[in-house]
């Protein structure tokens, strides 16, 4: 699995933006605006929790009166089903469209129906979360360490490996997000069975770990102490999480690479309102957006979260893209993982 060059994100954290006229951008916005204004909507389909793109879309309408904005949310692997629908029957009704299955994109670039567009912020965001030729971009990084409920679990015995959750004392109280429904647990426990071998998965179902639809319902499940420890958490669900009071803390591991991916936006070719999606991502892209994201920004020059260090920082693994991309070995995965735990039986939520 192809690592983040530790060195390179040092370089990137410190570069200094190129020189550009601070009226090019604005103007390209003025552009937009007036053709976005005779458009009149947008719709956005976003995939994960949907009350932060209904919040970034009431932002946007403030910024930009006179465009309305619909926002359908859930799960990416259903919103990708409905957009191939739309392409299939030549009728879009998405715009833009921001998912976490960022091989649906790759996809679409072969097909030609996306509509290449390099936002104000392209320059400043690494090559591994944005294609070459802008047909799609990253528009934040999530990062996945582990969870754990500060309130029941002790300081030394926080897990600072994936070993450690083999240990006796975590049967049963253990919770992840369906491996072969999620892209992103996929790709945290394929990083982890990379390591220690398919074993490791015989050992960790041993401990009987409970299994549930999404991120955000796993997650809440550690805030309340129904099962307080996880391998696959979402640093910014956690830190929305603590927002709110609750005892869930992140643990970033030193020990085996903490999985990172972006999640991915692109405009199709064909869509209903293609200035007001390109007025959009560059608002998106902005600095004062990417400051509000609870997580790390694609952005160079944008700080991390308060408290959390930049991505440099961390062991990290940011090979996403590549692994979903071979659509046939994710697909034996998926079945292998499926032996495991199951078919979905609970489905979560994603509000």
């Amino acid at each position: 699995m192809r690592r983040f060059c530790l060195a390179v994100l040092a370089l990137i954290a410190v570069v200094v933006p190129l020189a550009v006229p601070r009226g090019v951008s604005a103007q390209q916005n003025d552009d937009l605006y007036d053709k976005a204004k005779v458009e009149g909507h947008l719709t956005i389909y976003a995939g994960g929790p949907t009350a932060p793109w209904e919040a970034a879309a009431a932002r946007f309408k403030t910024r930009y009166p006179g465009i309305e904005v619909a926002v359908t949310g859930g799960f990416s692997n259903v919103l990708d089903t409905s957009i191939n629908k739309q392409l299939h029957d030549g009728k879009m009704d998405v715009d833009i469209a921001f998912l976490q299955t960022v091989a649906d994109f790759v996809d679409w670039k072969r097909a030609g129906v996306l509509l290449p567009f390099r936002p104000d912020a392209f320059a400043l965001i690494d090559n591994g979360f944005k294609d070459a030729d802008a047909a799609y971009v990253g528009v934040e990084v999530n990062v996945m360490p582990y969870a754990y409920n500060a309130t029941l679990v002790k300081p030394e015995d926080v897990p600072k490996s994936a070993l450690d959750f083999l240990k006796s004392e975590w049967r049963g109280k253990l919770v992840a997000a369906y491996p072969a429904d999620d892209d992103a647990t996929l790709y945290v426990f394929d990083s982890i069975v990379k390591k220690y071998g398919w074993s490791y998965m015989d050992r960790y179902m041993a401990n009987q770990p409970k299994f549930i639809q999404g991120h955000l319902p796993e997650q809440r499940s550690v805030s309340s102490g129904a099962t307080p420890v996880t391998l696959d958490s979402i640093v910014s669900i956690t830190l929305g999480e603590q927002a709110d009071g609750k005892p869930i803390r992140s643990a970033f591991s030193a020990i085996d690479p903490i999985p990172i991916w972006a999640l991915t936006g692109a405009i199709f070719q064909g869509s209903p309102h293609p200035n007001a999606a390109k007025l959009f991502l560059n608002y998106f892209l902005s600095p004062d957006e990417q400051s509000r994201l609870g997580t790390w920004s694609v952005r160079s020059d944008v700080p991390p979260p308060a408290g959390l260090k930049p991505l440099s920082a961390y062991h990290v693994v940011n090979s996403y893209r590549d692994f979903l991309s071979d659509r046939a070995a994710i697909a034996a995965l998926r079945k292998r993982y499926e032996q495991y735990t199951g078919p979905v039986v609970n489905t979560g939520g994603v509000r």
